[in-house]
């Protein structure tokens, strides 16, 4: 299963890379993680529990990073097995394109998943697929460079969600 898209980034290049290779900021985006473990150097470690249609699992796994290309791209590599769901694992290539005070973030993400959740179809593997990939960028996104809101917009109470574009703050601020 393969598919592209691209996210704008309120960010410059190197904040964006910087937070690829942060634990802290994958595990935020990664849904359902529970657990990540590990450096961008050796790779992460990660306890992942998702459902897909009718079947749910906890999946272990790891991620590696390779073909980085400092603040340009790199590939994200995962494998990850679920017992008796099956395994998935996949590669997402990302590359990295200044435009002005924003980043836009391409990325190219190709999917493989085999036993029990291989039984459940290509349309629904495929859907669960690109809905996962898409919530993880868009949590990226967030995380590194949403908007700084002003004053009355911010609702949110203490102690809830990290306020978006919160990587940023921390390396800028």
């Amino acid at each position: 299963m393969n598919l592209n898209d691209s996210k704008v980034i309120n960010a410059d290049r190197a904040t964006v890379y910087a937070a690829l290779l942060d634990r802290e900021v994958l595990a935020r985006c990664v849904p359902g993680c529970q657990d990540m473990s590990g450096s961008a150097q050796e790779g992460f470690e990660a306890t992942v529990v998702q459902k897909v249609g009718p079947v749910k699992a906890t999946f272990k796994g790891a991620v590696t990073l390779s073909e980085m290309i400092e603040n340009e791209s790199l590939t994200l590599s995962g494998s990850g097995k679920g017992g008796a769901a099956g395994f998935a694992k996949g590669d997402a290539k990302v590359r990295l394109e200044q435009d002005g005070d924003q980043t836009i973030l391409h990325y190219e993400v190709d999917a493989k998943v085999g036993g029990k959740l291989a039984q459940l179809g290509s349309r629904i593997i495929d859907g669960f697929a690109k809905k996962m990939a898409d919530q993880f960028f868009t949590a990226f996104q967030d995380a590194v460079g949403a908007p700084e809101k002003s004053d009355g917009e911010d609702a949110s109470a203490e102690g809830e969600q990290p306020k978006k574009g919160w990587f940023s703050k921390l390396r800028n601020g």
